[in-house]
């Protein structure tokens, strides 16, 4: 079979036949194969798939098709016969992948088309041996795309199932229910460490004013939104799902976040309605099933090559409307915005540590101002309610960039910028005996339930409170406890 193999491929290159639509699945598939390796949790989706196999193999082999008949067929373009199909393969090739990589706009588009045009022009007589090139491309990120696939269709969430009924927990009290999330908020008492250093006293003392309860040494399990939230909403560990290297997300973490999880289950069963209140997409970029009553996103408005940052909604406008409409009902918002966020994410975009560390605090500014306007918008048109406002993640200030997460780290300080979390909550009656051992975004859920049932034996299972990290540098690749319950820094990999 090797050999009959071979032969079609050395009769191909020896050929002169021109095959107008191998040489369009060759410009598209590697594009193709590779957006989808790069991103698969972003876009694994049938409408993604519909729509990717339009844009890099649908539109390009018609289009090679008809232009090569129509080129053939005008006596007017006979000149530009010979070079058909070598100026369609290269161009839509180079011009793919720009999509696929560095997405596509006016300059990048330029470029693509000169390139491709001159390529195609000097390379013409060896178009069968690129278009071979371009298969084995293709074939090769196929390969890597194995694992992926095989994920997709045999991944369980069998791991956040409750060990006992809290998902069906009935509520005693029913206030309105709000989970205020800014992205990156380092808790108020890490901001006072020599990394920070902030004065953040203004705030707490509007805080306080307001009768929320500030929790100290709060932090996160996981270091990204993704897996932190999707702990959260889970109400137990996930401990990243066996990740692959390289891996730059938890896999299904959206589905997970903005769909039915035990959580939103928990609220609908105590007739619940449920708002989602996102600035940016981010949460939504592979259009997961959104289990959620509202969203004030809309599909129609995502882009499906969207990064997750390419459209900004007013989340505070957008409360107050949800409010104003929904006054007689019980209620549950998550409202998340990118503010204050954290350092930059790569080495190449960092401006270096002082810097970052600058503008992480500028944010933080901006996002008290933002806070500080959403509270007194709830507290204004909806008096009584229960109000969280808790963090992710750290700022990661203290180092260039949020990749350095992945390298062991030994310092104390560094470590805790990562899974510093802000949790301050306006309990609408005392919660005594219920938020004690609320240390972090794992059992936030869990703590809140108990309360609002008055049942404290839904806090018998509270999980430990590990955080977690994806270690590829200074130790063999895995998943390793960098923080036990204790709040002691270990370095301890973690065993399935």
């Amino acid at each position: 079979m090797f050999n009959k193999f071979r032969l079609k491929v050395i009769n191909f290159l020896e050929s002169h036949k021109e095959l107008p639509v191998i040489a369009a699945l060759a410009a598209g598939l590697h594009p193709l194969f590779h957006y989808y390796n790069t991103n698969f949790s972003q876009v694994n989706s049938w409408g993604h798939l519909l729509y990717f196999l339009s844009i890099y193999i649908i539109i390009p082999v018609a289009g090679f098709v008809v232009l090569k008949r129509l080129v053939d067929t005008l006596e007017l373009l006979k000149t530009l016969r010979p070079f058909t199909l070598s100026v369609l393969n290269l161009t839509s090739f180079i011009v793919l992948l720009l999509l696929s990589t560095t997405g596509l706009d006016a300059f990048h588009l330029s470029v693509g088309l000169i390139v491709g045009v001159l390529l195609g022009l000097l390379l013409r007589k060896h178009i069968n041996k690129i278009i071979v090139f371009q298969l084995l491309l293709a074939a090769f990120v196929a390969v890597k795309l194995i694992p992926d696939v095989y994920k997709h269709f045999t991944h369980s969430n069998e791991w956040m199932v409750p060990v006992d009924d809290i998902a069906s927990v009935q509520f005693k009290k029913k206030p309105n229910i709000y989970i205020i999330q800014p992205d990156g908020y380092a808790n108020f008492s890490e901001l006072k460490n020599s990394i920070y250093k902030f004065d953040n006293t203004a705030f707490e003392e509007f805080l306080s004013e307001r009768n929320f309860k500030t929790y100290g040494d709060f932090r996160s399990n996981y270091n990204t939104t993704l897996s932190s939230n999707t702990s959260m909403f889970g109400m137990k560990h996930h401990y990243y799902h066996s990740p692959k290297p390289g891996a730059n997300e938890l896999y299904n973490a959206r589905n997970l976040i903005v769909g039915n999880n035990p959580v939103v289950s928990a609220l609908k069963a105590n007739d619940y309605n449920s708002f989602l209140i996102l600035e940016t997409p981010y949460l939504l970029l592979n259009r997961p099933k959104i289990a959620y009553d509202y969203c004030n996103i809309s599909y129609d408005e995502v882009p499906f090559l969207s990064r997750g940052f390419d459209l900004y909604k007013d989340v505070n406008a957008d409360l107050k409307e949800a409010i104003m409409n929904n006054s007689k009902t019980h209620n549950f918002y998550f409202i998340e915005k990118i503010s204050p966020g954290h350092v930059a994410n790569t080495g190449r975009s960092s401006e270096g540590m002082l810097v970052e560390r600058a503008h992480y605090l500028e944010n933080l500014n901006t996002a008290n101002t933002w806070l500080m306007d959403l509270v007194t918008t709830i507290e204004t048109n909806d008096k009584n309610s229960l109000i969280v406002i808790v963090a992710d993640h750290g700022g990661f200030v203290g180092l260039d960039h949020t990749l350095q997460a992945r390298a062991k780290q030994t310092d104390r300080d560094l470590i805790y910028s990562i899974y510093t979390s802000a949790l301050a909550i306006k309990w609408p009656e005392d919660a005594s005996g219920y938020d004690t051992e609320l240390k972090s975004n794992v059992n936030l859920f869990r703590v809140l339930f108990s309360y609002l049932s008055e049942n404290s034996t839904y806090l018998n299972n509270l999980e430990a409170d590990y955080s977690y990290a994806i270690i590829d540098k200074g130790a063999p690749f895995g998943v390793y406890k960098v923080i036990d319950d204790n709040d002691k820094v270990t370095f301890d990999v973690h065993k399935d």
